[in-house]
């Protein structure tokens, strides 16, 4: 166990999953962080700054130890109380992974004070069973773009790739929050095989096109049928949204479950974000550009740090 006067800190980037036709498969790590300094206590202290910090528990309830204790819990260990200082970047409720980062904060948290040691593979299919799917959580672990799955035998699996230098992707994050359980909600228990072969053929165009910087493949390579269509509704313009066309703009997508818009664009060509911001402003809504960069690496893990580097 580290010392109880040693700190340690983890830092892990928002996510976003689908990226259009990727529907719980794909993700992509994005340049927003959570990062938390901890260290064991005597007693349980959690104290939280930053975005949206008012809807972060301080108590027991908080995700980010209700993590680390599933996972004392699976091990048969126990684990002792921290003192957990979060300082949050990551809007919630916006579909931009807030509770995959918290939960990747917690399972490496759990890691640190067990003294696991479990490599990064470990660490995200122990994030993936928790969470239930792997794909916000993936972005988490291993940045940038990714592809995931969960194999016949329960264990998350993920690959990722290089971002192309010459896009870039941007959130534009509207003012309401969309639960993910009311997005759920509205999607079709079945799909038509044309729909899934619509999808199928997209999900592959996209990655083809990311591996190797084909912009001739956008936007098509972003349309979607299995989950935007039943969810814009939901998300005032999404549909216009979907259909913006504009020099340098690549297309956009819903990000997650929404409502937050992935904006995605040649470099220099930043001022397509306020197209959609201008069709929000349409429907009554503001929206802000919080994110310009995707995130190449996944969360980072600082040990053995004293009081003067916190």
């Amino acid at each position: 166990m580290p010392a109880p006067d040693s700190w340690s800190r983890v830092r892990v980037p928002a996510s976003s999953a689908n990226l259009g036709p990727g529907f719980d498969a794909l993700g992509l790590a994005l340049d927003l962080h959570l990062e938390c300094r901890f260290r064991p206590a005597p007693v349980l202290s959690i104290h939280a700054t930053g975005t949206d910090a008012e809807g972060i528990p301080g108590d027991e309830t908080n995700l980010i130890w209700q993590t680390a204790l599933a996972v004392a819990r699976d091990i048969g260990e126990p684990i002792p109380p921290i003192e957990l200082h979060v300082d949050n970047r990551i809007p919630l409720g916006k579909g931009l992974g807030s509770s995959a980062a918290a939960l990747t904060a917690g399972v490496v948290i759990a890691d640190r004070l067990l003294e696991l040691h479990w490599k990064p593979w470990r660490i995200l299919d122990e994030a993936a069973r928790i969470e239930g799917h792997p794909d916000n959580v993936a972005a988490c672990v291993l940045g940038s773009v990714v592809v995931s799955a969960i194999d016949s035998g329960g264990v998350a699996r993920a690959v990722r790739l290089d971002f192309p230098a010459k896009y870039r992707v941007a959130v534009v994050v509207p003012d309401f929050i969309l639960p993910t359980s009311q997005a759920r909600a509205v999607l079709p228990e079945t799909y038509s095989r044309a729909d899934a072969v619509f999808n199928l053929q997209r999900s592959a165009l996209l990655m083809a096109a990311l591996a190797t910087g084909s912009t001739a493949a956008f936007p098509a390579a972003l349309e979607d049928r299995l989950h935007q269509p039943y969810r814009a509704p939901l998300v005032p313009g999404l549909e216009q949204i979907l259909r913006l066309r504009a020099p340098g703009l690549l297309g956009c997508a819903l990000s997650g479950a929404g409502p937050s818009i992935m904006v995605f664009h040649e470099r220099g060509h930043e001022e397509v974000c306020g197209l959609v911001q201008q069709i929000f402003a349409s429907h009554g809504r503001n929206s802000e550009v919080v994110c310009q960069e995707v995130a190449l690496n996944g969360y980072e893990l600082t040990t053995g740090l004293d009081v003067a580097a916190v």
